[in-house]
């Protein structure tokens, strides 16, 4: 069992910079691969960004590669979400999720834990 807890979101504007952590529970939290998600109003949850076990791939929406980075600390429980030049089509509740497989999956349905989320509002 996995417990995931974000924090960092916030109000930006168009152009800043947040960064999102989650913390995780568990001894095991390396094993994890973990995901970022998001979900607009109205729209569906979409994967933004994942990293595998112990850091060894990483993946990227097309809308945010180049902007956004996943990395994570296993000493402290940890990943993270930077996110610059943000725009304000990208204001959603974001998500980390763990599932315990040793590869990505952009469904949601393939991620058992989750996080309670944390919103992101970028202004325009």
């Amino acid at each position: 069992q996995v417990q995931l807890v974000e924090s960092g979101g916030g109000l930006v504007q168009t152009g800043g910079s947040l960064r999102l952590s989650c913390a995780a529970s568990g001894r095991t939290f390396s094993s994890y691969t973990m995901g970022w998600f998001r979900q607009a109003p109205g729209k569906e949850r979409e994967l933004v960004a994942a990293i595998t076990r112990f850091g060894s791939s990483t993946f990227y929406a097309a809308s945010v590669n180049g902007r956004f980075t996943v990395s994570r600390d296993d000493a402290k429980n940890t990943v993270y979400l930077q996110m610059n030049s943000l725009k304000a089509e990208e204001t959603a509740v974001y998500y980390c999720a763990a599932r315990s497989e040793p590869y990505y999956a952009t469904s949601v349905s393939a991620y058992p834990y989750w996080g309670q989320g944390t919103q992101v509002t970028v202004s325009s």
